[in-house]
């Protein structure tokens, strides 16, 4: 169970009597999406940053751009278990930024202001990019 993300933080994104609908009022199912969605994020993040320590946040520690994606991805999960196929189109379109935007997080193409990032070996490590040479030849004795 995450305490990332906190009931009251889905009023920005869904109605609660919509919430509540999807459910049937059962928080086990929220807290379902809400694992499913910090774990799909935790595979696009944990390259640069330190995931741990973004998900572990409380209260005004939580990085806003996470938590709103978060959201976004779990409210995506809570649709699909009612009717997928009458979703609504902003709920796809929410989602398919999301996921857009964590593939270019990781693709090192955007950065999270104020994410606690990796040390930079380890950062590295993780990188798309390898540049290296061949070892140095020695022709002559």
């Amino acid at each position: 169970m995450s305490q990332f993300i906190q009931s009251e933080d889905y009023d920005a994104s869904i109605h609660s009597e919509i919430l509540g609908r999807l459910t049937r009022d059962d928080d086990a199912v929220v807290e379902i999406c809400e694992d499913r969605a910090i774990a799909e994020m935790r595979g696009y993040l944990s390259a640069r940053y330190d995931v741990d320590a973004i998900f572990s946040a409380e209260g005004k520690e939580r990085n806003q751009l996470i938590l709103m994606m978060a959201i976004d991805i779990a409210v995506y999960h809570l649709f699909c278990i009612h009717n997928p196929q009458k979703m609504s189109q902003i709920r796809k379109d929410r989602y398919d930024r999301a996921v857009e935007w964590l593939k270019q997080v990781a693709a090192f193409k955007v950065t999270i202001d104020g994410a606690p990032k990796l040390p930079e070996d380890i950062q590295k490590q993780n990188s798309p990019w390898l540049m290296s040479s061949n070892p140095k030849r020695t022709n002559h004795l």
